[in-house]
């Protein structure tokens, strides 16, 4: 008898994501990647799975450690995570036989799209036209505003990982020294914030701009204006707490105001989606380090360079709450409410995540300083689940934990990356797909609760 493994297509990317990241390690690995140093098999994964997930946390100095070719290495692995490895396999396939399966176009279009139906080849088109567009355009603007600081191989470098959400850079310290220059900072949030809002977001914003030329009135979806009005939230909400924790709780500071509102807006940018850092992370407030979890938890939208649970999640949480304070059966949002089954599985996806971070945290205290009294390890929990929320929501922002992490805690970051980049929703429909359908239902009755 012969016997058929079935592949569910929400587990193709899974299993590209993974091909990828142990080809990448393999490359780095070797020794014409680095530039003199020896990089171990779980370090060299762990760049490989950092730079696929772009995510951006750094187990060694990427500027430093790795040549040119170990960088290239890193950069086609982070391009390659941005697009999605399932974007760049649809789009060959397509050019190929000029078709795609149903199969195919629906993994596509669920990975991607809130909506499954669409054209694939042409918006595949559309994404790979304009993410080169705007990462060369990010990457010209990067090098006048740089003022000789970066050079062109930098800048590209640095407008690819800005794009793509990853956080990787070429200097040790990140954008610290460059916290001043406004052109830059400027530019790099800009193409944060477009990598953050999802393909479909960018192909709409597109089509809208195109009609308003023509003369005709642009009008977003219901789902981009939720997408976009939220994801402005979140900023506006991380620069004025941000702000306010990091310099007005703090007196004798000589530093300007323009340079506190610019630095506290980038890392309220960057701390949803990249892991790029304009302040040392490891000197700002708790107050501070626990907005930016907040917003690190949160993440961009579906679809997008981005991980964690999403805005969309985020705002229909925040709906359902409102509708059970208010007693409301429906959860609205503008002018729609949320159907029954997104709602729940945005109540789903919230509780899996946070006690996906929650038990990760337990782990790492255990595996970094279980033996160590509370006395003597003081900041550890928090630095803990610092990187436990950065590796789930793919940011890379560290308060220097990662580079001192036993070869335990690296696996399981590892493992954080890969989970946080496919989202834990693509897991858990895969998950379900497996399962037996049931013909059947319980007897209900009542609980007493709280």
């Amino acid at each position: 008898m012969k016997y058929t493994v079935r592949i569910p297509p929400l587990g193709l990317p899974i299993i590209f994501f993974a091909i990828t990241i142990a080809a990448g390690a393999i490359l780095l690995h070797a020794p014409y990647s680095t530039t003199g140093g020896s990089l171990s098999w779980l370090d060299a994964f762990f760049t490989a799975a950092s730079a696929t997930c772009v995510t951006g946390l750094v187990v060694v100095d990427t500027g430093t450690f790795f040549n040119r070719f170990g960088q290239t290495v890193i950069l086609a692995l982070i391009q390659a995570g941005g697009l999605g490895i399932m974007t760049f396999t649809s789009l060959a396939f397509y050019l190929r036989r000029n078709r795609v399966s149903l199969t195919d176009r629906i993994a596509v279009g669920q990975s991607l799209l809130h909506d499954p139906s669409f054209h694939l080849g042409r918006f595949l088109k559309n994404i790979f036209i304009w993410t080169m567009l705007i990462e060369t355009v990010g990457g010209l603007t990067i090098l006048i505003f740089s003022k000789g600081n970066f050079s062109p191989y930098s800048a590209a470098l640095h407008a690819i990982s800005a794009f793509c959400n990853a956080g990787f850079s070429l200097n040790p310290t990140s954008l610290i020294n460059q916290a001043d220059n406004i052109g830059l900072n400027l530019v790099i949030m800009a193409l944060i914030i477009l990598g953050g809002l999802g393909f479909s977001v960018i192909v709409e914003l597109q089509s809208d701009t195109t009609a308003l030329f023509r003369g005709k009135r642009p009008r977003l979806s219901w789902y981009s204006t939720t997408v976009i009005s939220t994801s402005a939230f979140l900023i506006l909400f991380g620069w004025a707490t941000i702000f306010f924790a990091e310099y007005l709780s703090r007196t004798g500071t000589e530093i300007g105001i323009s340079h506190r509102l610019l630095t506290s807006l980038f890392q309220s940018v960057t701390c949803r989606t990249a892991g790029f850092n304009s302040l040392d992370i490891g000197s700002m407030t708790n107050v501070s380090l626990l907005i930016m979890m907040t917003l690190m938890f949160i993440g961009g939208a579906p679809g997008s360079c981005a991980g964690g649970v999403k805005v969309t999640t985020f705002r229909a949480m925040v709906a359902f709450i409102g509708s059970r304070i208010m007693g409301r059966e429906q959860a609205v949002i503008g002018r729609f409410a949320l159907e029954r089954e997104t709602r729940n599985r945005a109540v789903i996806l919230i509780i899996f995540a946070f006690t996906l971070v929650l038990v990760s945290t337990l782990i790492l205290n255990i595996t970094e300083g279980g033996d160590i009294p509370h006395n003597q390890a003081r900041g550890l929990f928090l630095e803990t689940m610092f990187e436990a929320v950065s590796a789930f929501g793919t940011v890379g922002l560290s308060t220097g934990l990662t580079p001192k992490l036993t070869w335990a805690g690296k696996t399981l970051i590892i493992g954080l990356m890969f989970i946080g980049r496919l989202g834990p929703l693509i897991f858990l429909t895969a998950l379900q797909e497996l399962n037996k359908e049931q013909f059947f239902r319980w007897p209900e009755d009542k609980l007493l609760i709280g």
